[in-house]
């Protein structure tokens, strides 16, 4: 599968960030749901201030969250692009300080929080939704079938 990943973080948290692994989270996610077709993804890990300001920009709320997802096709506009060019999925925020507060709060590590955030955040991109009690509950376990997966690869 051919995937162009941009993995930006804050300079805060870019020794944090094990981009490798994000990377691989990413690449099960897209092998998991049958996404066989070349792609463009970006990632960008970053504070509660900046998620704050994006959240309140393009959702109308004036708080943190743990992740925000902006599919291409949320784009104001439609670019076309030659067929040599990976079609842009979308990007996925995530604030590393939420991260470390419910990695806290659900006692893992803040590697498998990440994890869990970005399954979410990608999981978005590709059509999921969880604004209903049955589109979350499809999403959720959905999400937690692929952390599992990946939770278990990496023990061995």
């Amino acid at each position: 599968m051919e995937i162009e990943l941009s993995v930006q973080a804050d300079p805060a948290f870019q020794k944090k960030v094990d981009r490798e692994r994000l990377r691989r989270v990413v690449l099960e996610i897209l092998r998991r749901e049958g996404t066989a077709k070349p792609l463009s993804l970006g990632l960008l890990v970053t504070d509660d201030e900046h998620i704050k300001r994006l959240n309140l920009r393009y959702r109308g709320r004036d708080t943190e969250t743990d992740v925000l997802a902006f599919g291409a096709e949320d784009a104001e506009a439609s670019f076309v692009t030659p067929p040599s060019v990976p079609a842009h999925l979308g990007d996925v925020v995530i604030s590393y300080p939420r991260t470390q507060a419910q990695a806290e709060t659900y006692g893992e590590s803040v590697e498998q929080e990440l994890d869990r955030l970005v399954v979410h955040g990608v999981l978005h991109l590709l059509g999921y939704d969880d604004q209903s009690a049955e589109q979350r509950e499809r999403m959720w376990q959905r999400q937690e079938k692929i952390l599992r997966g990946l939770h278990q690869s990496e023990r061995r």
